[in-house]
Formats: structure tokens, C-alpha cells, sequence
């Protein structure tokens, strides 16, 4: 068994788990990362990653983040997640797509709303409570 480590809080928390799931979750964690909190706006305490810039082009932008977002869903399936939690973490997709479809209120929300980290806490959440 090795430690769950926190990347984004470069702490370890402690729980257990096997190792193919921290290497997983780590995936996981970099891409999330790179889709919602890639870059820092200067001075501010705001990220911004490639699913807001992605979602700048109209409907096709947000289709592509859709379909790339369901990765994480698709991973979480595969570890394990309950029906239930991987049903939030698709109506975060869908939140996330959906509202991302209006001009300029879809991509404020995108700046707001992180489906990806969401969906990687859904699955850091279920691994923890074992």
C-alpha cells in the first residue's frame, strides 16, 4: 500500500491505497490541473486552464472539453466509483458544457465553475472513505 498523496496541496493525507490507483489519480490530478488551474492570472488569485481557452471557440470549444472532461468520468468507473458519484461527476460535465454553450455568460462560468478538479475531488472523496 502506498499514501494517497495531494499533489495540488503538496501534502500527503495519509489514507492508503494501492499503488496503480495513486498512480492513476496522479494522471488524473495533471490533467485536471492542466484543463481548469494551467495559468495564473496576473494579479489575482484566478486560474484559468486549456477548458476555458478551448471554450472560447464557440460550440465546438465546449464540445471538445465535454468530451475530453469524460475522461476523468470514464477513469472513475473503471476504480470503482458508485453509480451515483459518477452521475454527479456527468452532470458536472454537463453543467459545465451546457452553461459554456452561451456567449460570453458560458465563458465567465467556465472561469467559475471547474468541472475537471470537481470531478477529481468526487474520485480523491471515494477513495478516501475507502
Amino acid at each position: 500500500m502506498a499514501k494517497f498523496d495531494d499533489p495540488e496541496a503538496g501534502v500527503r493525507t495519509g489514507e492508503t491505497v494501492p499503488p496503480h490507483l495513486v498512480a492513476a489519480v496522479d494522471r488524473l490530478a495533471r490533467f485536471a490541473r492542466v484543463m481548469d488551474t494551467a495559468i495564473r492570472i496576473p494579479g489575482t488569485r484566478r486560474y484559468i486552464g486549456l477548458d476555458a481557452a478551448i471554450g472560447l471557440v464557440p460550440i465546438a470549444g465546449d464540445a471538445i472539453t465535454a468530451a475530453a472532461a469524460t475522461w476523468i468520468v470514464v477513469e472513475s468507473a473503471r476504480l470503482g466509483v458508485p453509480k451515483r458519484k459518477l452521475a454527479r461527476m456527468v452532470a458536472n460535465v454537463l453543467i459545465d458544457a451546457g452553461v459554456g454553450i452561451v456567449p460570453v455568460a458560458g465563458d465567465l462560468f467556465d472561469f467559475y465553475f471547474k468541472a475537471n478538479s470537481r470531478n477529481l475531488e468526487i474520485l480523491r472523496d471515494h477513495l478516501r472513505a475507502g
